[in-house]
């Protein structure tokens, strides 16, 4: 998805990516561009500034990204422009550490380096000036959301803080930084909704910063006791991967193209099997939900591509040095792996050449997931009797849920599956199938099979006479 904005002769792009809640950014004046917070794959920056017949001049960070590995060293490599970070940041490579109030031309406009700590310490705002020295943005990286602020909590080891402390420090940041910017600047921020950065973005991706004055809960504060209090409150645990990617943002990584070429190695039914018998890598198979359900190989993770694919790898095998072992539909090689580096999972050993047909056809060990229609869990579910796992998010289970569902976060899979009823069968489901084929995938691996999934999730399961609760009530314990 793509926001543009002309102006005279200068044009902001944002080039938002969906599946991680992710927004960067193009600016270009007079011949010359910026990036700000790239992705991990930079060819489709280079397509533009070549497209628009500009240079690249910097790179602009706006912290170092713990959801994502920026594409901030590949690009600067093949531009030759620098890498811009805020006060406080020491990368393990070179790059400008801009002061504060540092202004940076790009042809007829200007880039002002605003220090905005309490997200991370070195967290920077760019404001960007037009060609008459007139506020015309801010791109606020994990600072300011659309309805929502930069969680406090991600660095606090590093920082040596409390999250009441760095919360403290984002709200004087945004008092007296952000704040008395004029209402008609535009705020263009790193992320939206959908994004672990933080708890209430808005679903838009582009605003007014007059608007956000008005509608943001956390700029309408009272004060700033109130202010730390609201914006730390239902702060769920970070991913666990959050910490690794900022590690590489700040210490650098792998050649793009380089984890690229390792991956793409296709690999026999024979050669697969051995690879997954002889070394500690994790079978990871991105088909859609209803394929993996049909037939997988057995103790494969299923975590479709089309979905919100890259964190949930994150969320759910954590440890980027994990080696991994690709089964994908034929053709979709390339798409994971430029997903998965996105996330820093740059080790993957190969792909099942053929995908899953590949290995049917030579009668190799297959699983499935018995997979049932909302119709058919409504005419077998018994009120009071049936164990239902419902894996949604605690939110989406506190609106509503199936009546005596048990709530169980997929996220926290690894602290509940233990506990569920030995031997005894039950039901589980999501909002819509992608989380509880997850889910249904990670338990057979761990060998729990006496269950059912229910394909359409809550949402098909709202159409039917099954008893729902529709209030807020404490989850149940097993």
């Amino acid at each position: 998805m793509e926001y543009i904005e002309k102006q005279n002769a200068m044009k902001v792009e944002q080039i938002y990516t969906g599946c991680l809640a992710q927004g960067a950014y193009y600016i270009q004046s007079n011949g010359e561009a910026a990036i700000i917070d790239p992705l991990r794959e930079v060819q489709p920056y280079l397509d533009r500034a070549e497209r628009d017949g500009v240079k690249i001049k910097y790179v602009f960070e706006t912290h170092f990204h713990a959801d994502f590995v920026s594409g901030h060293l590949d690009l600067s490599a093949k531009t030759g422009a620098p890498i811009v970070f805020g006060p406080h940041a020491a990368p393990a490579f070179d790059a400008i550490i801009a002061a504060d109030g540092q202004e940076f031309k790009i042809g007829n406009v200007s880039v002002i380096a605003l220090h905005t700590p309490g997200h991370t310490l070195e967290s920077t705002t760019y404001l960007l000036r037009d060609e008459k020295g007139k506020d015309h943005a801010i791109f606020s990286g994990d600072t300011l959301f659309l309805g929502d602020v930069g969680r406090p909590d991600l660095a606090q080891k590093s920082a040596h803080m409390t999250q009441d402390e760095l919360a403290g420090m984002l709200y004087d940041s945004l008092t007296s930084k952000i704040m008395p910017l004029a209402d008609d600047v535009m705020v263009y921020p790193a992320h939206g909704a959908g994004s672990a950065c933080g708890k209430n973005m808005m679903k838009e991706t582009v605003d007014t910063l007059g608007n956000q004055k008005k509608m943001n809960y956390a700029l309408n504060q009272p004060d700033k006791a109130s202010f730390i209090a609201a914006v730390t409150d239902g702060l769920l645990p970070p991913p666990g991967y959050f910490g690794m990617n900022v590690a590489m943002n700040k210490k650098g990584y792998e050649n793009f193209e380089t984890v690229l070429k390792k991956g793409l190695h296709p690999l026999s039914p024979a050669e697969f099997e051995e690879k997954a018998s002889h070394t500690d890598a994790l079978m990871l198979d991105v088909r859609n939900p209803g394929e993996f359900a049909k037939g997988f190989i057995p103790r494969s993770v299923n975590i479709g591509l089309k979905g919100d694919f890259a964190p949930w790898v994150g969320a759910m095998v954590v440890d980027v040095a994990q080696p991994l072992l690709l089964i994908c539909d034929p053709g979709q090689e390339e798409e994971a792996l430029t997903r998965l580096s996105r996330v820093g999972f740059d080790h993957v050993l190969g792909y099942l050449k053929g995908g899953f047909s590949a290995w049917q056809q030579e009668g190799r060990e297959t699983d499935s997931v018995r997979r049932i229609s909302a119709a058919q869990f409504a005419g077998e579910f018994e009120p009071g009797k049936s164990k239902v796992i419902d894996v949604r998010k605690d939110s989406e289970y506190e609106s509503a849920h199936v009546d005596g569902a048990f709530s169980r976060p997929l996220a926290f899979i690894s602290d509940w599956f233990a506990a569920l009823p030995s031997g005894e069968p039950f039901f589980l489901h999501c909002a819509g199938g992608y989380r509880s084929m997850i889910a249904a995938s990670i338990l057979k691996a761990r060998g729990i099979h006496n269950f059912k999934e229910v394909e359409g999730g809550y949402n098909a399961i709202a159409q039917t006479s099954v008893p729902k609760t529709d209030f807020v009530c404490q989850s149940r314990v097993m």
